[in-house]
């Protein structure tokens, strides 16, 4: 197979496990000149579901690849996806005052180190729309009320078929999801918040924290579900504080360790890497 005939694409699965699983998806891609370049797989033992992300080349096209997938997804009761290995997804970013987050996935993005393509910014108040701009991005405002909250979800949902959005990123947005709006993006939401909760829950979480005497500053990016702030976690990163801290402080490291979980968690879902498991992910980082 000449190299330059050739696509490289990602396949991501799970089902029930059972015997020959890796055998007829190693088979049925050697079938379609594939080559495997990259492998991974995991067998829950509590779940009894098998996953596994395999990314290889081939001279097939994706409609002929896809077909061939579904075949054998029937006979194993797969849940799959195949896509174009590199290929950045569409993505919204939802905001509302705090700029770290979603300024560190507009510069990722823009030094592509971040598969992702931000097709817009959508906040519940004006403040970040300057910033759009200056990454070329279109803002869109949509202000959240007691009584406009149901036209304002409907809006994003309009947003994302308009766009053709595969992702949802809430950046730092500091508004509770429908449990409506949440079931309509599962699997496909992604939330930042400090991993101080429930401890330190409402305005003012550092300040809480440091009254505390916390020793660790973390945070946790998650799929969003139904469930405030429980959804499937991707990514958790901490960094260690000591008693000189002020509350400043605190608020600024951890608004660096939450845009660093965030960015990691965005890109791995971006290239397939997450797999949910029930409550739970599978990660192939």
């Amino acid at each position: 197979m000449s190299p330059e005939n050739s696509s490289a694409w990602i396949l991501s699965l799970s089902c029930p496990d059972r015997p020959g699983i890796v055998h007829a998806v190693s088979g049925l891609l050697a079938e379609h000149d594939g080559n495997i370049t990259e492998s991974q797989q995991f067998g829950d033992p509590d779940t009894g579901l098998f996953f596994m992300r395999v990314q290889f080349t081939s001279r097939g096209d994706q409609e002929s690849l896809s077909t061939a997938v579904a075949g054998l997804a029937a006979r194993f009761e797969m849940t799959w996806s195949l896509d174009e290995a590199g290929r950045r997804m569409r993505t919204i970013v939802m905001v509302s005052k705090a700029a770290h987050c979603v300024n560190d996935l507009l510069f990722r993005e823009r030094a592509g180190t971040l598969p992702i393509d931000i097709a817009a910014v959508v906040g519940n108040h004006p403040t970040l729309e300057k910033l759009a701009t200056f990454y070329g991005k279109p803002f869109h405002h949509v202000p959240v009320t007691t009584d406009t909250k149901p036209q304002a979800e409907r809006r994003l949902l309009d947003l994302v078929d308009e766009l053709d959005v595969e992702l949802v990123v809430l950046a730092r947005y500091m508004q509770i999801l429908s449990p409506e709006l949440s079931r309509a993006l599962h699997g496909k939401a992604i939330n930042i918040h400090h991993s101080f909760l429930p401890s330190f829950k409402g305005a003012r979480p550092y300040f809480q924290a440091h009254d505390r005497g916390v020793k660790l500053i973390g945070a946790t990016a998650h799929y969003v579900t139904a469930d405030l702030d429980e959804g499937p976690i991707i990514e958790q990163d901490v960094d260690r504080v000591d008693h000189t801290a002020t509350p400043e402080t605190l608020t600024a490291i951890g608004a660096d360790v939450e845009r660093r979980a965030l960015a990691r968690a965005v890109g791995w879902h971006a290239e397939h890497r997450v797999l949910l498991d029930g409550h739970r992910t599978i990660v192939f980082s």
